[in-house]
């Protein structure tokens, strides 16, 4: 599997402050990151995998979500997790 517990620790450890700290904005927009990068590399190679397609849609909007709402409540959060990803906005 792609993504195992090991994994999300390490996501968690880098973005989130600690490896138990799985619920703050930045360890989820990780998470979601990593999530998209991995089912785009399987929708280049499988392009009618429309099942995929919408749950990469949800991904997105979802990630989308935390950072419009890491926008408003901490743009210096934002900024950084933004930077730390290389997200273009």
């Amino acid at each position: 599997m792609y993504l195992d517990s090991a994994k999300k620790a390490e996501l968690f450890e880098q973005f989130g402050g600690g490896a138990t700290n799985t619920g703050s904005a930045e360890s989820q927009i990780a998470l979601f990151s990593f999530r998209i990068a991995h089912l785009t590399e399987h929708m280049k190679q499988n392009r009618k995998d429309h099942s995929t397609e919408r749950a990469l849609t949800g991904l997105v909007g979802k990630r989308r979500a935390l950072l419009n709402y890491l926008k408003k409540r901490d743009i210096t959060r934002y900024r950084a997790i933004v930077k730390a990803l290389g997200l273009r906005k």
